[in-house]
């Protein structure tokens, strides 16, 4: 059975200092930006015995460094007959419409059934080599419970031009929701630092805005309909952070229904879930829009609610306990 593997050093000389921790990281290892950042953004990288949280945190020459690289995957996912809601394909890259249960991309736990498993066969292996083996044309990310819009980028060039709007926050990403009560006011924007949680490493927590630990998050949301004890919203990301709009609405005292890790479904809504055998965030990626990056045209897509949550909606309407 494959074991973790650690890489220790301390940072080199040569990547000036102060130096960006993910800049020094790749040099001092061979790893590359995109997959150090990634494992930053895993807490998987200590730098002076604490867990770095920003790949763009100042480091200085010959501080200690310890990344921990998770046990091995297999070094090719296999292309796997899986249907797939196409939303758009072309030469470049392919939107989809995920279901909920879907993950993404092969990960400790689950190797199979993956959208990546999918998309190797759909695209007879075509896809971006950026980010290697493992998450081939994989540009962002959708929760595993969460259902809707993605892009993936199928050449490196719409891999490269893809990340370039995400890291400029420039894509459109409208998500729709059901939670719990009614938020007051009815607009507004949610502006709250989201990185990984001290207690548990799985989860994130909303953290002070002037903490040097995790990211900038800001979440717009709109309440659309008011449901019985819960509420329809839109969430409209301004960054896409791990866990983002789910954090978000927990801190302000509106959970996601549904939701097993951050919020708790109030005791009078739980037999309508259970009479649906509904076990998941009720969140939902409705729609996307980006400049397409090689033609240069912007392209948006939007996805209707899936069955679960229009009938979760319907019954919230009419609600007689």
């Amino acid at each position: 059975m494959s074991t973790s593997e650690i890489i220790t050093g301390t940072i080199p000389a040569s990547s000036g200092s102060p130096a960006r921790l993910d800049k020094a990281l790749a040099e001092a290892t061979g790893l590359s930006r995109a997959r150090v950042q990634g494992l930053i953004d895993e807490g998987r990288v200590d730098v002076a015995g604490k867990t770095a949280t920003s790949a763009a945190m100042k480091v200085a020459a010959d501080m200690p460094f310890r990344i921990i690289i998770a046990a091995a995957m297999p070094s090719q996912a296999a292309p796997e007959d899986i249907a797939l809601v196409v939303a758009y394909e072309d030469a470049h890259l392919i939107v989809v419409d995920k279901p909920a249960g879907m993950v993404v991309h092969p990960a400790v736990g689950n190797i199979t059934g993956t959208l990546v498993n999918a998309l190797l066969h759909h695209c007879r292996g075509q896809l971006s080599g950026i980010n290697g083996v493992a998450r081939p044309g994989i540009v962002h990310r959708i929760d595993k419970d969460t259902s809707g819009l993605l892009v993936i980028a199928k050449s490196d060039a719409a891999h490269e031009g893809l990340a370039v709007q995400f890291a400029a926050h420039s894509v459109h990403r409208r998500y729709i929701a059901v939670c719990a009560g009614h938020p007051s006011p009815g607009e507004g924007t949610i502006d709250a630092r989201v990185g990984r949680s001290d207690a548990d490493r799985k989860k994130m927590t909303v953290l002070p805005n002037n903490s040097s630990r995790g990211k900038t998050a800001i979440t717009h949301y709109k309440l659309i309909e008011r449901l019985d004890e819960a509420a329809v919203i839109e969430c409209r990301l301004e960054t896409g952070r791990t866990h983002q709009v789910r954090v978000h609405c927990a801190s302000i005292g509106h959970p996601l229904l549904g939701d097993p890790a951050y919020g708790r479904t109030p005791k009078s809504l739980r037999p309508v879930l259970e009479r649906l055998g509904f076990a998941r965030q009720a969140l939902h990626a409705a729609e996307l829009g980006f400049q397409h990056p090689v033609t240069g045209e912007m392209v948006q897509f939007r996805s209707d609610l899936p069955q679960d949550m229009a009938e979760l909606i319907d019954q919230l309407r009419h609600n007689d306990r």
